[in-house]
């Protein structure tokens, strides 16, 4: 399998990998030795060969676990400082299940260590994020055309008004300025209005336009929500004043009348 070393961190891992299996190779190459030397060296006594799961119940015979009753035939002949020993090795599923394990680290290993194919958990956490804003925008696609000109609503919440922000910043300020301030386009920050001064009559003015006054529709651009958020943001401005802000122009549209008529 080929593939490409891209950072030190995966270079320190494949040294570390190669050194762990060296090292692997090098402890079970001792424990056989070791295990060959004490076995050669050990006193050996005549056993007769007898079936110690004979009448064992069916769970000690699967899982080779020898009954209490046998440990006189399973002693071993040496007792190192007194210490008796039964010849009595780890079960074979269990062994396997170990091995197993070794060989799933090692896999796991090369898998999201090395090579980089498999995704950890900062990794898995991105992809969700990204998943989860991609179903937002869809719902938002869904149900953008829900909001229209006699639903329409100021919104308030923070995150709204940022995104109203956004958009008028990235459509608006060429005409009313950075701060709604009026250039070409009217002060929007003031209580006087051309076009309305509700929500609804600021929502259908962006949405449809004024053809003869030079401002665009932006229902193509944008959709309902989004003008939605861009004339909730223009209304969170009134009243800030700004530095230049251009004479009133219009008829005044007081707070209170507004309200009346949200």
């Amino acid at each position: 399998m080929n593939f490409e070393i891209k950072t030190g961190e995966e270079l320190l891992l494949m040294v570390l990998l190669i050194c762990l299996i060296f090292g692997a190779l090098a402890l079970l190459v001792s424990t056989l030795h070791l295990y060959l030397t004490v076995k050669n060296t050990l006193p050996t006594k005549e056993e007769t060969k007898v079936d110690v799961y004979e009448g064992s119940s069916i769970w000690n015979r699967i899982f080779r676990v020898p009954p209490s009753s046998t440990n006189e035939q399973l002693l071993m002949a040496h007792a190192p400082d007194g210490i008796q020993e039964l010849d009595n090795p780890t079960p074979g599923w269990f062994m396997g299940l170990f091995y197993i394990t070794i060989i799933c680290a090692i896999g796991y290993l090369i898998t999201y260590h090395v090579i980089g194919d498999g995704d950890v958990m900062h990794q898995e956490y991105t992809a969700e994020m990204a998943a989860a804003e991609q179903a937002h925008e869809a719902y938002l696609k869904k149900f953008a055309n829900a909001v229209n000109e006699s639903n329409v609503t100021v919104l308030k919440d923070p995150k709204s008004i940022e995104a109203g922000k956004k958009l008028f910043d990235q459509n608006c300020t060429a005409c009313h300025g950075a701060a709604a301030e009026g250039k070409v386009g009217p002060n929007l920050t003031d209580a006087y209005w051309l076009h309305g001064g509700t929500i609804k009559a600021v929502f259908k003015t962006i949405t449809e336009g004024v053809p003869d006054k030079g401002m665009i529709s932006w229902k193509k651009q944008l959709n309902p929500i989004q003008i939605q958020q861009v004339s909730s943001y223009i209304f969170s401005l009134q009243g800030s004043k700004p530095a230049g802000a251009k004479a009133p122009q219009g008829e005044e549209v007081k707070p209170e009348e507004v309200a009346q008529k949200q």
